[in-house]
């Protein structure tokens, strides 16, 4: 509900400050505070899907939208604003520069009180050397996590938006070369150290995808992440007309015109073997990472224009209206088979045996509170990967969770007999 009602202005107004950046405005010039939503959009690359847009432009529930860019002007200030329907308080596009554009106080202040922020297309390395390690990083973390606004972008802008990212440093790569080299001195990634989005964690995003041959380099960038890192890896693509929007229960639902073309997203995930880690993944050589044939197991989801197939992000194995695909590299040779749903489930952790507890709140921020009707011996908290993660519990089964970051955790329960494991979610 809009708190604040202001007068709208329904020209575009563009006002130039120096050359660090230019601003386009559209709508009422007064800041409002609206009850929005949280989530993320990522869109394929080309026409946006416009039910997608509305899915995202509703989060807001009639706030403030900005555009951010480093090339182009204010495309999308009317398409935002009028276009879809959807009202909305007001559009501003700040088209990018420099580092100096981007931390000015000005911009930063128009993102923090926005209830939604887009990246545009144009070249991911731009947005990454003018936002990255300065007081727009922190601007944009504080919104997503801490004032929880909805967050989106396009072909570029969707590249950065997992917690992992392809950079294009170096320019883009082919997946001919990355597959031949997954060192390739274009194969430029970052990890961990930009944007943190719930239900993003481990991702790396690509788009572009089947019209530009892109599957195959985007499994080059799994299998580097996971050889760099020594944990599973994760991501999410999109066809060119193609988007996924991801709500506040980690469901990501797919948008696009399937039967009539070819719109499908793409839900990547290292194998939960014990074995996940490629074979051969060095410097100069090409990529194996077969596992028997099941390397990256994959969820392809038909996009429609209702947006009713999706895939749960909260545990990357339940789903609807896909089909799931094993993709591995033998020798630098990309191949694509049907598969099965992983089952990852909790990973090694033993099953429930008859032990009766809850969790709650779920999903949580800053603690989980436990209750039982037998006594706890034990409790323990696994990531994702399976991983143990030390936690601080009190005398009352209150468990400290200020220091996880957003995501999908499962704690362990023991009584002097019996176990018991829940799936919960940290915002």
């Amino acid at each position: 509900m809009i708190k604040k009602i202001t007068l709208l202005f329904l020209c575009t107004i563009q006002f130039s400050f120096s050359q660090d950046y230019v601003e386009y405005k559209t709508g009422s010039t007064t800041d409002i505070t609206t009850d929005h939503k949280s989530g993320v959009c990522l869109m394929g690359g080309r026409t946006e899907q416009d039910d997608a847009m509305r899915w995202f432009l509703n989060q807001t529930e009639g706030g403030d939208v900005v555009v951010l860019r480093a090339s182009g002007s204010d495309g999308y200030n009317d398409y935002f604003y009028s276009d879809l329907g959807v009202t909305i308080n007001s559009v501003t596009t700040f088209v990018i520069n420099n580092v100096a554009g981007a931390t000015d106080a000005y911009v930063l202040q128009k993102v923090a009180n926005a209830e939604a922020i887009w990246f545009a297309g144009g070249d991911q390395y731009d947005y990454i050397s003018f936002f990255k390690d300065n007081a727009m990083e922190t601007t944009l973390n504080d919104f997503i996590n801490v004032k929880k606004g909805v967050i989106g972008g396009t072909s570029a802008g969707m590249a950065i938006l997992g917690t992992s990212y392809f950079s294009a440093q170096n320019g883009t790569v082919t997946s001919a070369e990355a597959q031949g080299n997954p060192y390739h001195s274009r194969v430029t990634l970052g990890y961990d150290d930009f944007l943190n989005i719930p239900f993003m964690q481990d991702v790396i995003t690509d788009t572009h995808y089947d019209e530009r041959d892109r599957n195959g380099r985007h499994t080059v960038f799994l299998a580097r992440f996971s050889t760099d890192n020594s944990k599973r890896s994760f991501g999410i693509a999109c066809n060119e007309y193609t988007a996924v929007c991801v709500g506040e229960d980690g469901k990501a639902y797919v948008y696009g015109e399937h039967p009539a073309y070819p719109e499908y997203a793409y839900f990547l995930q290292a194998n939960c073997t014990t074995n996940f880690a490629p074979e051969n993944s060095t410097a100069g050589n090409p990529l194996d990472w077969n596992r028997g044939g099941e390397a990256v197991k994959v969820y392809k989801v038909p996009g429609t224009e209702s947006g009713t197939n999706y895939f749960d992000l909260s545990d990357w194995e339940a789903g609807n209206g896909g089909v799931w695909e094993n993709w591995f590299v033998d020798n630098g040779t990309f191949t694509i088979t049907s598969g099965t749903n992983p089952q990852c489930g909790t990973l090694s952790i033993e099953e429930n045996i008859g032990f009766v507890a809850k969790v709650y709140p779920n999903p949580f921020q800053e603690s989980i509170q436990v209750d039982a009707l037998e006594k706890i011996t034990e409790i323990k908290l696994y990531d994702i990967n399976g991983k143990s993660i030390p936690v601080l519990v009190d005398k009352n089964n209150a468990i400290s969770t200020l220091s996880l970051s957003s995501g999908v955790y499962y704690l362990k329960l023991k009584s002097i007999l019996k176990t018991q494991t829940l799936k919960v979610i940290k915002q």
